[in-house]
């Protein structure tokens, strides 16, 4: 009897409904998916490895060229003193004057003053130097004493006639700084002229009694005054301060 009873509880409780399984899990909302951001993801990494892509090609195509160090009056050469070469990006509409081209670029003049720190494209040379508009060269050959020791291309002088005797006004017009072809005295004729060519002084040259040629630019209209003065040995130099 007891073991009947047993049974029935026993059966009365694995009749008992049974919960979920363990390791079974609820069911979850489908992900929202965004393609516009998939694709712009894709489109800025393509950007990325093109951009270094481009890079690394422009990186390849670069060539020596000449950069000029020092200023090049107008019709001057280059040398090898006011010479160096840079390594620049290739580009078709730029006319680089390459480093392997260097001995024939001696051979042509600058068609105008060109700064130093620049790198020198084709269109800087020519046969011959322009003058600007409204200017001239005046050469002119100057004994010591007549132009500072250390004249050098570039630099800006004032030009005096001096050794002449005739002439009274002289001396009001040195004082008034006006230029012109008066003559007698110190008269100042160009208060403002460049030198465009000047040759560099060897330091183991020794003195001669020749004389240096230099050339100038100034105006036109003190072009005829300061040739006068120079064909008469009457024209010396002086450097202008803070120029």
């Amino acid at each position: 009897m007891k073991i009947q009873e047993r049974t029935g509880a026993g059966a009365g409780r694995s009749a008992a409904p049974a919960g979920p399984a363990v390791g079974d899990r609820l069911p979850t909302p489908p992900r929202e998916r965004k393609p516009a951001l998939a694709a712009l993801a894709v489109l800025l990494i393509l950007v990325g490895a093109l951009g270094a892509t481009m890079l690394v090609l422009q990186a390849g195509d670069r060539i020596e060229v000449v950069k000029i160090t020092q200023e090049i009056p107008a019709g001057q050469k280059v040398t090898d003193a006011n010479t160096t070469s840079v390594m620049v990006a290739e580009d078709p509409n730029i006319h680089y004057v390459e480093w392997n081209q260097l001995d024939a670029l001696k051979k042509l003049k600058a068609v105008s003053t060109i700064p130093g720190g620049v790198v020198a494209v084709g269109e800087m040379f020519g046969d011959e130097a322009k003058v600007p508009e409204g200017k001239a060269l005046v050469g002119l050959s100057l004994k010591k004493g007549q132009y500072p020791a250390d004249l050098e291309n570039g630099d800006t002088v004032a030009a005096y006639r001096v050794g002449g005797t005739s002439g009274s006004g002289s001396d009001s017009d040195a004082g008034n700084g006006s230029s012109g072809s008066a003559g007698g005295g110190n008269a100042l004729i160009v208060d403002e002229a460049r030198v465009n060519s000047v040759p560099a002084e060897q330091s183991g040259d020794l003195v001669s009694s020749t004389d240096k040629p230099v050339t100038v630019l100034v105006d036109s209209a003190d072009a005829a005054a300061l040739t006068q003065a120079a064909s008469n040995g009457e024209v010396a130099l002086v450097l202008v301060p803070g120029n």
